[in-house]
């Protein structure tokens, strides 16, 4: 039985997690303070799509007459960016990246209940600035 927390996380395989591209080396920014790009590799997604459960709808109903943050709503939201997230990670991985710059996110409802989370960036290979230090910390 597989203990990785990212293997059961993640919606569908993309490839073995490398971990090469760590979440502090990603940023909506085009350029890292301290790193210099070296290599453009492209462009790299992340999707996910997903449908809210009954029992999750009639619990959001029932907050919804109480008012405030519907939780349940926020929570399922929260994971599916996350596990888009995480897919792009591996994607810049198995094209060689160690960062991801420009990184955004995007949805689309495809029906009722229904919706797609897009994370996507451009993966790069940088390098510090200063050469004795390292891109990994």
């Amino acid at each position: 039985m597989n203990t990785d927390p990212l293997d059961r996380r993640i919606p569908y395989p993309v490839s073995p997690p490398r971990y090469s591209v760590s979440h502090h080396m990603v940023t909506t920014a085009f350029e890292i303070p301290n790193y210099r790009i070296i290599q453009n590799l492209g462009v790299v997604r992340g999707i996910v799509v997903r449908s809210r459960n009954i029992f999750a709808t009639i619990g959001a109903s029932l907050q919804t007459i109480v008012g405030g943050n519907i939780t349940v709503w926020t929570n399922l939201c929260e994971q599916t960016r996350a596990d888009a997230f995480d897919i792009m990670l591996q994607h810049a991985t198995e094209i060689g990246a160690n960062a991801v710059v420009g990184a955004r996110y995007d949805t689309t409802e495809l029906s009722t209940g229904v919706t797609e989370v897009l994370a996507y960036g451009t993966a790069v290979m940088v390098e510090p600035t200063n050469p004795g230090e390292s891109y990994r910390s």
